[in-house]
């Protein structure tokens, strides 16, 4: 009898080691930030911690967009911008070391990027507009209030100043890369490994591997000549996906296309390109990287992009198929 009821227990164990595992939860969350939506994509086991990691990341979201806003006239960004010619400002370590950056991204991309867009947004009609055709003669006057070179930084007093009255910064091409990057890193410090976030649905970041993909969160790149189609597909990885194309944000004037995104050199939106993907370890470096790539187009971007980045460039050419920069 021992050994009969030995048997049983032992079979009973065996069965339970094979029970069937729960199934990953999903839960999915949204916030407004920075004139845009974010969203946080999650996995795991516990809806407990899923809930709590999703708050966390999207509150995160929150207090950047008190940073770094432009929409809100008391954020630190719109501070600076108020009195950084009248005086030296001082600010947050975080948005000094984030200036620091941008100003760098500036020389390595040979001005091609540039935080100090802001007069020239204004005067094309793309701060909270949907855009105007300007006269060449603004253009020519908002260019004299634009410049990474006028921004004067003090690390030892962490202060900014400007040395142009009406110089403004926009973080248009860097707010959502930022923001991503950071709630990712919120979502790892509360266990999270498998998740999408997403900032505007044009700087994403995919963290580990959802259920049943070992490859990673698949994605699709839409072609921007036809809304119904899509250029390319792939898995992210632990890696972020960028793009910047000329249907984003745009209008039409005397029969020409203008988009949002601005050449600082000249003051005109640049038009060789349609769009550009840029595949990269940071969302900070896949959203920035993109305008320099669009701007200046394949050329440039064979000689200079960084050997970790993969770059997709759809070029304005009749015929032309989006490429994978070599």
């Amino acid at each position: 009898m021992r050994n009969a009821f030995l048997l049983v227990c032992l079979g009973c164990s065996c069965l339970g080691a094979y029970a069937e595992q729960p199934k990953p939860i999903r839960l999915e969350r949204t916030a407004p930030a920075m004139g845009t939506t974010y969203v946080v994509d999650l996995y795991g086991d516990n809806p407990g911690t899923l809930q709590a990691a999703a708050q966390a990341a999207l509150d995160e979201a929150q207090r950047l967009d008190r940073m770094l806003s432009d929409y809100r006239p008391d954020s630190e960004l719109s501070l600076v911008n108020q009195q950084a010619y009248q005086h030296p400002v001082k600010v947050s370590r975080e948005f000094f070391d984030l200036l620091s950056t941008c100003l760098n991204y500036s020389r390595r991309s040979e001005g091609s990027f540039d935080i100090t867009v802001g007069a020239l947004m204004r005067v094309w009609g793309f701060y909270k507009g949907t855009g105007r055709l300007p006269h060449r003669a603004e253009v020519a006057a908002a260019l004299q209030h634009v410049g990474y070179r006028h921004v004067i930084l003090d690390s030892q007093a962490s202060t900014v100043r400007f040395d142009v009255d009406g110089l403004a910064l926009d973080p248009g091409g860097v707010g959502k890369g930022y923001a991503v990057d950071k709630m990712v890193g919120v979502l790892k410090e509360n266990g999270i490994t498998s998740a999408l976030v997403s900032g505007g649905g044009s700087s994403i970041y995919g963290l580990g591997a959802p259920p049943n993909e070992p490859r990673g969160w698949y994605v699709q790149i839409r072609d921007p000549k036809d809304a119904t189609r899509h250029a390319a597909e792939l898995y992210l990885l632990n890696q972020s996906l960028s793009t910047s194309g000329n249907y984003e944000k745009f209008f039409w004037a005397e029969g020409k296309l203008y988009s949002h995104i601005m050449d600082p050199r000249n003051g005109f939106p640049a038009d060789s390109v349609l769009a550009v993907s840029v595949i990269a370890p940071r969302t900070l470096d896949s959203e920035v990287w993109a305008k320099p790539y669009y701007i200046l187009g394949r050329p440039w971007t064979e000689i200079h992009k960084a050997k970790e980045f993969r770059v997709l460039m759809c070029e304005n050419k009749v015929g032309d198929e989006c490429v994978w920069v070599k």
